[in-house]
């Protein structure tokens, strides 16, 4: 059975009973009709990948050009339909004059079984490989749109941290939805990049939709898609974020920001595992692992009617709560180091650590914007930094945000803490020193040099 739709126009019952009759025995689905007027109600309401359309339709017609007309006209709907064209009157210049004008190939009635069988079956296989690159071609234009940043592993060795990353070996082989909740920069999209890059479907895209930017008018086309002529601007057919992400893994950020309307409709497409392009009335189905993310309480959301209690169920199978990065503090330090090491690669730097001062600088701010504002505040201090170390002065931390509030680890001995860290990463990776320094944010070399300052 081959993977294709096949659509036959012919104004002669016996011609299309006969092809129904045999195409149905291998092809997925065979639809007739005997006027091609019908084609825009066929085409919006079926998957078509081929169709073969008869040349003549009034009686004693022989001239093909009805044919030609039909063609162009359904080349307009979509170039990359396959076409066939049929006729009870061999001629070799029409044969030429269909095929330039976009046919995929020409067969003369009454045809032999075989002979149609082969020539459906290499159109189903241009077909299937135009759709196929149509598909990646739509993907890598999303990648480059919505992937502007490159994603971190998940850095630090605090007890939440650890807590979810055990977490996360355990979800992210599954197909289990996750909510992720937390504050703003506490790392929602690192970890459902990671739980794709870990899942079954890491082969496959991770699209990334941010809810809370979307127009609501746009809601639905940016979604679901849209068919040619659905509004002003729709000019060629277009899938939507969940068709690209088949396979895949579609991640829904800020989705406590959605009107009721649109928690309907998107409730709908979860239940359903399908969904409908603007302008179009066939279901298409997707196979999308879907992970959410919020800052928002929806549960007190839900209490005053303002978030759906069943789009709430659908999505948080399993919920992940990020920490804010002061209830973390013993990852302030491993993961300052990173953002040094990034930064001074990226800007052609030579800093090679954080002084004492600044060090005690980033333990005592209570970061109200959490990991993203640490990784802003050393990007902005390795740029204005002179020397090989970054100062308090070079992080320009407000005054204001200081305060009792950030947890201070207990005698707070820099040296110590640091030698701590080092010697934790050690035994976590069980003497792998690439493993270590990679937690740590730092080059093999840089932990030796600490190994050998410690005396570990």
């Amino acid at each position: 059975m081959i993977d294709a739709n096949v659509l036959v126009i012919d104004d002669d019952d016996d011609i299309l009973l006969s092809a129904k009759l045999f195409l149905k025995q291998h092809f997925n689905q065979v639809v007739t009709c005997k006027s091609p007027k019908e084609i825009n109600v066929l085409l919006s309401h079926n998957d078509i990948d081929i169709i073969l359309l008869d040349m003549n339709y009034q009686k004693g017609a022989s001239n093909g050009r009805e044919g030609l007309y039909w063609l162009e006209h359904i080349l307009s709907i979509d170039k990359d339909y396959v076409v066939i064209l049929m006729t009870a009157y061999g001629n070799v210049e029409l044969a030429v004059q269909a095929i330039k004008k976009g046919a995929t190939d020409f067969i003369l009635k009454p045809w032999e079984n075989d002979k149609l069988y082969a020539t459906l079956s290499a159109a189903a296989k241009l077909r299937a490989s135009t759709k196929k690159v149509k598909k990646l071609e739509k993907i890598t234009s999303s990648i480059q749109k919505d992937q502007a940043r490159q994603f971190e592993n998940i850095i630090g060795s605090s007890s939440p941290i650890r807590q979810l990353q055990h977490t996360l070996v355990k979800v992210a082989p599954t197909d289990a939805n996750v909510l992720i909740l937390g504050e703003n920069g506490t790392g929602k999209q690192v970890f459902a990049y990671e739980l794709h890059r870990h899942s079954l479907r890491k082969n496959h895209i991770f699209m990334h939709v941010d809810l809370g930017s979307l127009n609501e008018n746009l809601f639905e086309s940016e979604l679901f898609g849209y068919a040619k002529g659905a509004f002003t601007d729709a000019r060629e057919d277009r899938p939507g974020r969940f068709e690209l992400a088949d396979n895949g893994t579609i991640f829904l950020d800020e989705i406590g920001n959605l009107t009721p309307p649109l928690q309907s409709k998107l409730l709908t497409v979860l239940q359903n595992r399908t969904v409908t392009r603007l302008g179009e009335s066939k279901e298409r189905k997707v196979n999308v692992r879907l992970i959410t993310a919020t800052n928002m309480p929806l549960n007190e959301m839900v209490a005053k009617g303002t978030f759906r209690q069943d789009l709430l169920f659908r999505i948080n199978t399993v919920e992940l709560l990020l920490p804010p990065l002061h209830q973390r503090a013993e990852d302030i330090l491993i993961l300052a180091n990173h953002f040094l090491q990034t930064f001074s690669s990226k800007y052609h730097k030579n800093i090679s650590q954080i002084n004492e001062k600044a060090a005690q600088t980033l333990f005592s701010y209570h970061w109200p914007g959490n990991v993203r504002e640490l990784q802003h505040v050393i990007e902005r201090a390795i740029i204005m930094a002179d020397g090989h170390e970054i100062t308090p002065a070079d992080l320009q931390l407000s005054p204001q945000r200081f305060g009792g509030t950030a947890p201070m680890p207990a005698n707070l001995d820099l040296e110590e803490m640091e030698k701590m860290m080092v010697q934790k990463a050690i035994d976590t990776h069980k003497g792998n020193i690439s493993r270590a320094a990679a937690e740590l944010g730092l080059t093999r070399a840089a932990l030796y040099r600490r190994i050998e300052k410690f005396g570990l």
